[in-house]
C-alpha cells in the first residue's frame, strides 16, 4: 500500500529576495520544503503506522537542488523519494501532469497528500489539477483525517471557523491545512538515516507527460512597495475613538 506525499522546493520566506531580470529571482538564496507539505509528510507517516506494510514516497517536480528538499522528507518520515528533474519554469498544469505521470510509473497510490498551498505560487490548484488526472475526489485545507475500510474521512477548515466533514474514497487526494498536525521535526539520526534512503531521479522528458495546451508564464516581478502615511489623530478619547471607527469604516472599510 503506498502513500504519495507531493513537496514544493521553495524559496525561505525570511530570505532576502532579489528580482533579476524582469521575471526571475535570484536563486542564490535557502530554498526549502513549502511549510504546508511538512504537514502532509507528518500525517502520511502518522498514516503509514495504522496500515500494515505502507509505504510513504515523497515526490517532487523541479532542479537537482531539491534533493535537499527530499532528504528533508525522508528525515521526516518517508521512507524513500522521487525527483522529477527539470530546469523549466513549471505551473500547476505541468506540475499535476508531472506528479501523476512520475506516481503511476512508480506503482497504485492509496492516497496522494499535498499541501494545501505554496508559499510561493499560492496558486492553490495542483492537487485539484492531480484529481482531475487520476479521476479521484480532492479535499483541500484538512485538519483531520480518519481512516475507514476503502474510505477517508476528512474535516476541511471552511471560513469563520466552520468545517466540512467528507468521506472520500480510496484512493483520492488529501491537501493538508496547518491545523492537521504540528510538524515532526527530524533528530539528528533521523538526518543521517535519511540521506542512505533512495532518491530516484527521473528526467521531466523521459515521462510520459502530454503537453497540456496551455500555460501560465511570469511576464514581470515587482518588489512590494510599502506605502504607508502615518497620521496623527488628536483630540479627547471620545474624538479619537469617533475617527478611528469613521478610518475603519470609510477608509479601511474593515466595519
Amino acid at each position: 500500500m503506498k502513500i504519495y506525499v507531493c513537496v514544493k522546493h521553495v524559496p525561505d520566506s525570511a530570505a532576502t529576495i532579489t528580482i533579476r531580470g524582469k521575471n526571475r529571482i535570484d536563486e542564490n538564496i535557502t530554498f526549502l520544503m513549502n511549510p504546508y507539505d511538512e504537514h502532509a509528510v507528518t500525517e502520511a507517516a502518522k498514516l503509514r503506522n495504522q496500515l500494515p506494510g505502507a509505504e510513504v514516497i515523497a515526490v517532487c517536480v523541479a532542479g537537482l537542488a531539491a534533493e535537499n528538499t527530499l532528504r528533508s522528507a525522508m528525515a521526516m518520515g518517508a521512507d524513500r523519494s522521487i525527483l522529477i528533474c527539470t530546469d523549466q519554469p513549471v505551473d500547476s498544469m505541468l506540475a499535476a501532469r508531472a506528479l501523476a505521470a512520475a506516481i503511476k510509473q512508480d506503482g497504485s497510490p492509496y492516497l496522494i497528500l499535498t499541501g494545501k498551498e505554496s508559499i510561493d505560487a499560492e496558486g492553490m490548484q495542483t492537487m485539484f489539477r492531480l484529481a482531475h488526472h487520476f479521476g479521484v475526489p480532492a479535499a483541500t485545507n484538512v485538519v483531520n483525517i480518519t481512516l475507514e475500510e476503502g474510505s477517508v474521512v476528512v474535516e476541511c477548515e471552511k471560513e469563520a471557523g466552520s468545517r466540512d466533514v467528507l468521506r472520500l474514497t480510496t484512493p483520492c487526494i488529501v491537501a493538508a491545512g496547518r491545523g492537521l498536525n504540528t510538524p515532526r521535526y527530524p533528530t539528528l539520526p533521523d538526518i543521517f538515516k535519511a540521506r542512505k534512503r533512495e532518491i530516484r531521479k527521473v528526467a521531466l522528458d523521459r515521462l510520459a507527460v502530454t503537453s497540456p495546451g496551455g500555460g501560465t508564464e511570469i511576464l514581470s516581478l515587482v518588489p512590494v512597495a510599502e506605502n504607508r502615511v502615518p497620521k496623527e489623530i488628536t483630540g479627547d478619547a471620545g474624538a479619537v475613538a469617533r475617527e478611528l471607527v469613521r478610518i475603519l469604516r470609510e477608509e479601511a472599510k474593515v466595519l
